[in-house]
């Protein structure tokens, strides 16, 4: 498999170790070349850790957060590449407030999209992964993802557009990421319950309808990759400013989530080669 490429399309650090991580992994070590490309900085996130939330951390978080990334794409075994976009923030209010000024989400989709498909031109990958439209959740710098990464991947082909930015290369297959499921959920809620312990995911299941799961309408990708959820979580830690150690991320036993629910999930968004669904495989169709 070492001919095939996968470029995965994110909006901050940390995004990648918590969207479709395990599915790098295993691609990764299996020969795969895997890119990771950061649209932004991240550096207005907020520092979620209690134990990163120091004065001399709050000074310099735009380095902190690079550091951070490179240790995450190290465990995960793959390339990461910064389009070099400023974090937009996550307005807060009712109404909330307007965008900081020169922030990625309000950066002309034109030109965001050519940094983009200089990226694609040059890497050449067969299969994208990235955000649906509705940015996985509400955030200004997710919805602007998926319309970028949507559009370079119509452009990158076409040598009409952006010229100067390399040869056309067509990007074969592009995926949307859909990590949050509620049967995944419900089910190690389940298993907590078989054992006698109070799960994390109650307040989720109770507001969420059981008939409103994306994965009964969207998925129809589930790549096997028990193996590295490991390798997944160590990569989230890295984060160290936005993950806390003790969030309900880690209060699963590994060993049940390798049991009970051994994939991660995806939604074939666009193709130009020929498919079967469902799939179990990325580079299903593919040939290098």
């Amino acid at each position: 498999m070492s001919e095939l490429r996968l470029m995965a399309v994110h909006a901050h650090p940390d995004d990648e170790s918590s969207k479709g991580a395990a599915t790098m992994a295993r691609y990764a070590d299996e020969g795969v070349e895997v890119l990771v490309v950061t649209l932004t900085g991240g550096e207005r996130g907020d520092i979620l850790n209690p134990a990163m939330d120091l004065p001399e951390v709050h000074g310099r978080i735009h380095e902190i957060r690079i550091d951070e990334m490179a240790r995450a794409a190290e465990i995960l075994g793959v390339r990461q590449h910064w389009l070099g976009f400023v974090d937009s923030g996550l307005p807060e209010g009712d109404p909330p407030p307007p965008l900081p000024e020169g922030c990625f989400a309000l950066v002309p989709l034109e030109e965001s999209t050519e940094a983009l498909v200089r990226v694609v031109r040059d890497f050449k990958p067969h299969v994208m992964t990235t955000y649906d439209e509705n940015g996985g959740y509400p955030h200004p710098d997710h919805i602007r993802c998926h319309q970028v990464s949507m559009a370079a991947y119509e452009a990158a082909g076409d040598y009409r557009l952006f010229p100067d930015a390399g040869e056309p290369w067509n990007v074969s297959k592009v995926y949307y990421n859909h990590g949050f499921l509620r049967q995944r959920m419900q089910i190690l809620q389940d298993e907590f319950a078989k054992n006698g312990q109070e799960g994390p995911f109650a307040k989720w299941l109770e507001n969420w309808a059981a008939d409103d799961d994306v994965l009964l309408k969207r998925v129809t990708t589930k790549i096997e990759c028990a193996k590295y959820f490991q390798q997944r979580d160590d990569a989230l830690l890295a984060h160290a400013t936005q993950i806390d150690p003790k969030s309900f991320f880690f209060t699963t036993p590994m060993e049940w989530q390798q049991r009970l629910w051994p994939t991660e999930e995806f939604e074939l968004a666009r193709s130009r080669v020929p498919v079967t669904l469902p799939e179990d495989d990325l580079f299903a169709g593919v040939q290098p």
